[in-house]
């Protein structure tokens, strides 16, 4: 067989002396034996490509066989699309598993960690601020106190919730899921870590959850969306998360309101960062603040926001009124933040980045414990 070999290699150099490199190649290729044949070609075409030349050592020891198995080629797959939601409703999204273990407990050893201080933010009183029974509302708007004071006032809601009902009411989803907390009670945190994060053991996933249980318990049908719209991107998560709440209302015209659960990010000028924290039964619990959207007539539009805050204030002070020390004072602001969907369309800031993952979720079902509360639901 070496020998027959060898010969064939002769024959076929000869024969092809008068062509190219490739062509030469391509017509070895063909033959049985090919691995050689190729050497054997190439070396009368070009002596120093042929020596360069390597034959795999599997297809030399599979010489008796003389047909080596052929790589297959990958085919390119295309790059994961971003996290658009579909047209379709979505069902209620189960909780994605999380991605790793749960970070430590207690603080690593860290070669250069950052500071973190707690501090209870109280409400506000005087000019810029409209005082409830319990809590208060900022007012950052060119619009009068008066005239915010107006849109309070009004007795009721401005829509109806139906308890115990077989169709949803309340949606909470999050525009930025990956938002995270601290996993340790110490004050300090690693200046490398972003405070984000996919585990949804971890991030605001967790807390919504928690809200979610705590009213579907008082008989307030929630549905949770747990899809992380800042992720892979965090530009465009507004829009996916819009398309998110607009899928469930076109599916669920019952729902009434929509809560887009965030935590917030509080530093000082030296990179301090600030936990908003209160102590509710002797346990440490982040505060809570309700951003409630003022159209301008321009890049706000939201005609109907007087309504979204009535809800916001009546929230506030069933909160407050519960847990004293809970809320920070509502902020209202010309933010858009998707409030145009319903009149209960609203954003709310549990704890920061400072504050633990425990903390959060405390102040999460709290939370949701006064909405419950205010919807007319029982409580276990």
């Amino acid at each position: 067989m070496a020998l027959l070999r060898r010969c064939l290699t002769v024959l076929l150099g000869i024969s092809l002396l008068g062509a190219g490199t490739a062509s030469t190649l391509a017509a070895a290729a063909c033959l049985p034996g090919r691995a050689w044949l190729v050497r054997g070609a190439v070396l009368l075409q070009d002596p120093a490509a042929g020596a360069a030349l390597t034959v795999p050592a599997e297809q030399a020891a599979a010489g008796a066989a003389d047909v080596p198995q052929a790589t297959p080629v990958p085919t390119p797959q295309p790059s994961p699309p971003e996290e658009t939601p579909q047209s379709a409703a979505p069902a209620p999204a189960p909780t994605p598993q999380p991605e790793a273990a749960p970070l430590p407990s207690a603080a690593p050893e860290l070669e250069d960690p950052g500071a973190i201080r707690a501090e209870h933010f109280e409400q506000g009183s005087g000019a810029g601020y409209i005082t409830l029974d319990a809590g208060s509302v900022r007012n950052l708007t060119d619009h009068s106190d008066a005239d915010l004071r107006a849109a309070i006032d009004t007795p009721s809601l401005p829509f109806a919730v139906e308890v115990d009902s077989s169709e949803p009411q309340v949606l909470i989803l999050h525009t930025h899921a990956t938002e995270t907390y601290q996993t340790w009670p110490d004050l300090v945190y690693d200046p490398e870590f972003a405070a984000r994060t996919r585990n949804t053991d971890l991030n605001m996933c967790a807390v919504g959850e928690q809200m979610a249980r705590v009213l579907n318990a008082a008989g307030i049908n929630t549905l949770h969306d747990a899809t992380l719209h800042d992720s892979p991107s965090y530009t465009g998560s507004y829009d996916r998360s819009r398309a998110t709440a607009q899928a469930y209302l076109e599916k669920y015209p019952s729902i009434k309101i929509v809560l887009d659960v965030h935590r917030d990010a509080i530093e000082d000028a030296d990179g301090t960062r600030v936990k908003p924290l209160c102590t509710v039964d002797g346990e440490d619990t982040a505060q809570v603040m309700i951003i409630a959207g003022c159209g301008n007539g321009g890049s706000v539009p939201l005609p109907d926001w007087r309504l979204n805050l009535r809800f916001a204030a009546a929230w506030e002070t069933t909160m407050e009124s519960r847990t004293p020390g809970l809320t920070r004072p509502v902020m209202c602001a010309y933010r858009y933040y998707n409030q145009d969907l319903t009149t209960g369309s609203l954003l709310i800031e549990i704890g920061g980045h400072a504050n633990t993952v425990a903390e959060a979720v405390r102040a999460g079902q709290y939370a949701a414990e006064a909405l419950a509360v205010l919807l007319g639901g029982t409580l276990p």
